[in-house]
């Protein structure tokens, strides 16, 4: 694998490039734990480079929970980086809160010039708007969905675009998976906005999201478990947990999540389409499952194109 650990069981991660060489931010926590259920309520932010894809060079970690009180007193989970216009470096990041239980997700920003060490904003960056969104009043859902913030500019905008993994506040409670937004000018003040989707496309969450632009194509990826499936989409699938991808426009309009194609080929969970700086893309993800048993390592990188109808396609 490209990337195991043999202390620490590796999930969710996301990458930045710096010239030639390629970050990778994932999400760690100990095997002491034995139980790799237990891993959520247990994690930091690992850092490691790469200028293949392949080879790892571990750095030491990023982010880790901060001191109670504080919205990430718990956890700190999966986020994206981007580098501002001014050279400095942003990661927004999941945090939850041990004052609360854990129960409600926020999103929270650090910031770096070398991305190495990284200084925490005390405040969190965004929280849901229950305009629009379910939060944990309301919740038919085991907590308040806010998270694995994906932040980028569509093409043509100054303004900074964030997709967050939320829930819309009404519809089928098994079917209101939402793609959440918020915009920002200058990644500091944030404004919610009304979800990109509509409830009831087959899927109780889209977790982990990305906006690619894959060989001409533009791309929605996300991931979801099979027990979060509508039962027509569980029968269409199997009980299989892995990596969606969604042709869309470049608006990110009219999302038809029926559409969404599950990436058989290669079964990673939250998988991420990263470019070489030589144009290709490839798929990498943390392999989830085997034989009941949570396994914690990246893949190695799945050369991969898009076709306008079906998506993220192997690259032959």
């Amino acid at each position: 694998m490209a990337l195991r650990l043999p202390d620490r069981w590796v999930w969710d991660s996301w990458y930045a490039w710096d010239g030639p060489v390629c970050h990778a931010f994932y999400l760690v926590a100990s095997r002491g734990l034995r139980d790799g259920g237990e891993r959520h309520r247990a994690p930091s932010i690992g850092h490691a480079i790469s200028t293949d894809l392949v080879s790892w060079e571990i750095l030491p970690d990023a982010l880790a929970p901060s001191h109670s009180p504080a919205f990430d007193s718990f956890t700190t989970w999966t986020g994206s980086t981007v580098q501002a216009a001014d050279g400095t470096w942003w990661m927004f990041y999941t945090g939850s809160s041990r004052e609360d239980g854990g129960l409600i997700q926020r999103i929270g920003a650090a910031t770096s010039k070398d991305l190495i060490t990284w200084t925490k904003h005390d405040e969190p960056a965004i929280e849901a708007d229950s305009r629009w969104y379910e939060t944990l009043e309301q919740a038919q859902w085991p907590d308040q969905a806010w998270r694995d913030p994906w932040v980028f500019k569509r093409p043509g905008e100054s303004q900074w675009s964030m997709l967050i993994t939320a829930r819309h506040r009404e519809g089928d409670p098994a079917e209101r998976a939402a793609v959440g937004l918020a915009t920002s000018e200058d990644l500091v003040k944030w404004t919610v906005q009304a979800p990109l989707s509509t409830p009831g496309q087959g899927f109780g969450q889209y977790e982990v999201f990305q906006y690619a632009e894959v060989d001409g194509v533009p791309i929605l990826l996300f991931c979801c478990g099979w027990r979060e499936l509508s039962p027509g989409r569980l029968g269409e699938l199997g009980k299989i947990d892995t990596t969606y991808s969604l042709v869309v426009d470049q608006g990110l309009t009219d999302l038809d999540f029926t559409k969404a194609r599950a990436f058989t080929d290669t079964v990673v969970y939250a998988g991420r389409l990263v470019q070489k700086p030589s144009g290709d893309w490839y798929l990498l993800g943390f392999l989830n499952d085997a034989n009941g048993d949570f396994v914690g390592e990246l893949s190695d990188p799945t050369p991969v194109t898009a076709d306008p109808t079906l998506g993220v396609v192997p690259r032959l």
